[in-house]
């Protein structure tokens, strides 16, 4: 008699642990989706501002390069080719993102 009220109770206890656990990971897929779409917001104007920075750099740098070109330093094109690789890489750094991420 105690041995089939025991096996009850603890078929009971598997029941509502299972229901607990299915309960918990309903929440988590919630909880998942709700960072996924926050973080999607964060990414089209992080690419924004990787692109003002490419920008800027590619202002900054093209000034220097023209200041040593004028000043008749031997190199230029070294110069050109630094600069202009990493505005190159920013703009494709965000393309990437959007890519990736929108």
């Amino acid at each position: 008699m105690v041995n089939k009220l025991l096996n009850r109770f603890l078929l009971f206890l598997a029941f509502v642990l299972n229901a607990l656990q299915l309960l918990a990971q309903g929440q988590g897929v919630a909880g998942i989706t709700q960072a996924t779409t926050e973080l999607q917001t964060y990414f089209e104007p992080a690419s924004n501002l990787i692109l003002a920075i490419g920008a800027i750099v590619g202002l900054i740098g093209g000034v220097r390069c023209y200041i040593k070109w004028n000043t008749g330093d031997q190199d230029v094109m070294k110069s050109v080719m630094g600069w202009g690789g990493a505005c190159i890489f920013l703009v494709v750094v965000a393309l990437v993102i959007r890519a990736f991420f929108l």
